[in-house]
């Protein structure tokens, strides 16, 4: 099985929770900064899939980042979309969050088509010359 989550999603995530915990006047990321990061996502892909659509995207990108970070395990997907952060964790496990996010998009909208959605929502982010390589997962 492929996978998108590569060491570029995983820098783009960092940089979008820098980026978010900047304009919040914050050094490091925290929770508000993670929750911020997908709210902005929220609008247009769900302008794109729709709100059960986009829902369903986060959902996936929380179960397989679970896997991977147990203290995402107080996070959830509420039904209108928004991300719930039960237990206050977060250190880098909304990085973990967001990567996953953005390789499903990759994955379902294409390299192109994701990094123009983030461009047009984080306009002032600087161009990131990232790769998007394909990890295989055995």
């Amino acid at each position: 099985m492929r996978s998108a989550d590569t060491p570029a999603t995983r820098e783009l995530a960092r940089r979008l929770l820098a980026y978010e915990a900047g304009e919040a006047g914050s050094a490091m990321p925290d929770t508000q900064a993670v929750c911020r990061v997908c709210d902005n996502l929220r609008r247009p892909l769900s302008t794109l899939a729709g709100a059960a659509g986009f829902r369903s995207l986060l959902a996936r990108a929380l179960t397989m980042a679970k896997r991977e970070s147990p203290a995402l395990g107080g996070w959830e997907v509420k039904e209108d979309g928004a991300l719930e952060v039960l237990n206050g964790e977060v250190t880098p496990s909304g990085a973990v969050l967001i990567a996953h996010l953005v390789g499903l998009m990759i994955t379902f909208i294409g390299e192109s088509l994701t990094l123009r959605l983030l461009h047009d929502v984080w306009p002032d982010l600087p161009d990131p010359e990232l790769t998007f390589e394909r990890n295989e997962q055995k």
